[in-house]
């Protein structure tokens, strides 16, 4: 009796070991998965001369290096996916032909075109015919210095004032999203985003360009120890995305839509006090009176008048941050295309530079040699 239980013991083991080196065999590994990447460094020049030309216009000689890269892992269970996208350029101007020009020369006055840090990096779990979950991280930021220029040539030299530099600001945004996710194309959303605005540089806070980094209440200008240097809001958020290649013969697509919806921003724009203009305050402006309030809106009076009247769901959009991008490259051989990029943005935190208040936008078109190290899936 006692060798038969042991037999049958032995049996159960055995087939236990068989099952669970079953799972293990039918459970794919980490080193399952593969790699596509694809990687575009490109060189695009424009040039634009006008001399005696009925038509008009300012000479321009523009210069931009551009890195887009994309580095995917494909795993039976889940995606894991990259992507950097990079820029920076110049444009040579000739905004003074008068023989009086103090620079000297064409092309005298050097204005940056393009400067641009995104990186992108989410990993997806496919649950349900392309319906799963997805964790994603992205950084936005810029290399170099942004200046504001009054006048041209050697007066904008002399009243240039710089706004923007590296890290300053800077945008980082985490999101655990449910996701619809095809081949070309790929709509997240979450109820639970993070989202960092980092303003690291003591100048910009002391002159007021905070880019929304609310500030604590004994803040004092001149007292660095004082200042805040980086904002986390939590809100929801919505991002589109699709990237075709041929979408017509040689034509590649890039699209991509964002929505963040800041879950504090009602407290901090603080309607009730906006309704009452005792908490607003009034200076004199190019326009004339001009109103201003904790730094996140600049309007004339009648803006303030209309901004008062909105209902629910106008104060809703106003709260809500929109970026869209988009691109499109016609090859016209293997290493030159034609391209145009646009790039729109709104942010209720951006005063902004002149006439736009929050709204931002850029735009760029022209040809550029590149060269693709594109290795294929295994």
């Amino acid at each position: 009796m006692k060798q038969s239980a042991i037999l049958f013991a032995a049996l159960l083991l055995s087939a236990a070991v068989a099952t669970a080196q079953d799972d293990a065999a039918a459970k794919p590994k980490l080193t399952d998965g593969t790699w596509s990447t694809s990687t575009t460094p490109a060189l695009k020049a424009s040039e634009f001369l006008f001399n005696n030309w009925s038509k008009s216009g300012n000479s321009q000689i523009d210069l931009t290096g551009t890195f887009f890269g994309n580095y995917k892992y494909t795993h039976p269970r889940f995606v894991w996916d990259n992507v950097a996208d990079l820029a920076y350029g110049y444009a040579w101007q000739d905004l003074d032909n008068s023989a009086e020009d103090s620079l000297g020369g064409l092309f005298e006055t050097r204005r940056k075109s393009n400067d641009k840090i995104d990186l992108t990096s989410a990993i997806s779990w496919n649950a349900y015919r392309g319906i799963g979950a997805s964790f994603t991280a992205n950084l936005k930021t810029q290399f170099g210095s942004g200046y504001e220029y009054d006048g041209i040539g050697a007066a904008a030299e002399a009243t240039k004032r710089q706004v923007s530099h590296f890290f300053a600001p800077a945008y980082l945004t985490t999101a655990l999203s449910f996701e619809y996710k095809k081949s070309d194309w790929s709509v997240s959303f979450s109820f639970l985003t993070g989202k960092t605005t980092f303003v690291c540089n003591d100048g910009f806070i002391h002159d007021g360009l905070t880019y929304g980094v609310i500030q604590k209440d004994n803040f004092n200008p001149d007292d660095p120890s004082t200042f805040t240097f980086a904002y986390f809001a939590l809100g929801s958020y919505i991002r589109a995305q699709y990237l075709k290649k041929d979408i017509i013969k040689n034509l590649d697509l890039y699209a991509r839509i964002e929505l963040f919806y800041d879950y504090q921003k009602p407290t901090n724009m603080n309607w009730k006090d906006i309704e009452s203009k005792d908490f607003w305050s009034v200076t004199e402006g190019d326009g004339g009176a001009t109103t201003k309030y904790n730094g996140i809106e600049s309007l004339s009076q009648e803006g303030f008048d209309r901004m008062k009247a909105m209902n629910p769901l106008q104060r809703f959009a106003f709260e809500t941050d929109f970026d869209l991008e988009l691109k499109l490259d016609y090859r016209l051989s293997e290493h030159i295309a034609a391209n145009f990029a646009l790039n729109m943005k709104y942010d209720t935190d951006f005063s902004g530079m002149g006439r736009y208040g929050h709204w931002q936008l850029y735009q760029m078109a022209g040809v550029q040699v590149f060269f693709n190290w594109k290795t294929q899936q295994q």
